[in-house]
């Protein structure tokens, strides 16, 4: 059926986003075998790391003694802070009630207490289904890290599966810091040494094969700082070209890169103490160009990148965009950045990820990033309408279940 006008075209534009069960990309989730590594309830979304960063703002007390707090009087000081004396109008503090109001609860009470008897009141398992059907979620990737141990000892001991929730290999230890790496290494029984032998390259080839299959993992990954460079003779770049790329060439997965961060430019407030930095485009298209067989997928936390890497993207077809990651999270980002790759990217991209760290935070998330993107593709078939193109509700849905989904799923599988 074709749509005659854009009140039309805003119907069915809207029913097949809110329709469309999504695959989350990247999220710092765990299922509910994993124990406390799921985070999860209202206390744990009032301490996330940007709400901690923007309540700071507003007292004189010393980081020290914030840390010092246990998590509920931390979550206390956040809600009076952001919520009672102020306006919660950040994407940050919105996002706490959209959550609160889509499971059903009173924001208009801001009765903190009746929150967390809600919470209270639920299983880790019967809340985690709760949130998948309340965000709408099909599947998310989570950020799986071999060097962390008590991740580590959950992936060696026999894990109650559940599959909506999939592996990404995280390899910052292994590429950020590899002097500690080659140490754990060794400690685990890889012949590796800390100069990069011909040994050492085989060894860690090994390690990232292994993991790999244990995780059945969809895709390796690593957040990489503003000044990452290639082609240079770093152990950094060694590893990535030497170990990395093969391994990931030959069990056909991507390399997902997560390119921008300024870390701990002030490190009092831990988490919460990164920044941003213009990274430079010209070590994507380095290893796109000579990689042709390579899958990578590649996000950019800072906006001045966005243009670049979506040209950069119209010239490699070994090249997914995906999301508005962390700092970009904001709802006049997400609209400018979906906008602008659209017009250079038609439908070949992935829109959004959550990089959701507490559970609930998939539900305003998406929330708020699905109405942002239905906006920006009512316009996109608008303007096709007025063209004498004939916009049809089939390839409306077609085309949100390629954003929300099916790029993600098809670029895993593809063979270049």
């Amino acid at each position: 059926m074709s749509l005659h006008s854009r009140e039309d075209i805003r119907k069915a534009v809207y029913k097949a986003v809110e329709d469309v069960a999504i695959t989350d990309v990247h999220t710092h989730l765990y299922p509910p075998s994993f124990g406390n590594m799921l985070l999860w309830g209202v206390d744990e979304l009032l301490n996330y790391h940007y709400l901690i960063a923007e309540t700071m703002r507003w007292t004189s007390m010393p980081y020290e003694e914030f840390w010092s707090m246990t998590k509920k009087e931390q979550a206390d000081m956040i809600w009076n802070t952001l919520f009672v004396e102020h306006s919660p109008y950040s994407e940050a503090c919105r996002g706490v009630l959209t959550a609160l109001d889509k499971l059903g609860l009173d924001t208009a009470s801001r009765d903190l207490a009746s929150y967390r008897d809600f919470f209270a009141g639920m299983t880790v398992e019967q809340y985690t289904d709760k949130v998948f059907d309340t965000a709408n979620i099909k599947a998310v990737v989570m950020t799986n890290d071999p060097f962390n141990p008590v991740e580590r000892e959950k992936w060696l001991s026999d894990l109650k599966e559940d599959e909506r929730f999939k592996a990404a290999l995280r390899l910052d230890v292994l590429l950020n810091s590899w002097p500690q790496a080659c140490v754990q290494l060794q400690q685990w029984g890889y012949e590796v040494k800390e100069d990069l032998s011909d040994t050492s390259v085989d060894e860690i080839k090994r390690f990232l094969s292994e993991w790999m299959d244990r995780m059945e993992a969809v895709y390796m990954a690593a957040s990489l700082p503003y000044d990452f460079i290639m082609p240079e003779g770093s152990y950094r770049a060694r590893i990535i070209e030497d170990c990395v790329l093969p391994v990931a060439r030959e069990k056909n997965k991507p390399f997902a890169m997560m390119i921008g961060v300024n870390r701990q430019v002030n490190p009092d407030l831990k988490d919460a103490g990164d920044a941003v930095y213009k990274a430079d485009i010209n070590t994507v298209i380095y290893l796109c160009s000579k990689y042709p067989h390579n899958k990578f997928m590649v996000t950019m936390l800072s906006r001045e990148n966005q243009h670049e890497l979506a040209v950069a993207a119209r010239k490699f077809r070994n090249l997914m965009p995906f999301g508005c990651w962390w700092f970009l999270n904001n709802p006049s980002l997400v609209d400018e950045i979906t906008r602008m790759r659209a017009e250079l990217l038609g439908v070949s991209f992935i829109p959004q990820h959550s990089d959701a760290r507490v559970l609930d935070q998939l539900i305003y998330k998406w929330a708020h990033s699905r109405r942002i993107i239905a906006d920006v593709l009512v316009d996109k078939y608008n303007d096709l309408r007025k063209t004498g193109w004939k916009v049809k509700e089939a390839e409306i849905k077609r085309d949100v279940e390629s954003l929300f989904n099916s790029n993600f799923w098809e670029f895993i599988d593809r063979v270049l």
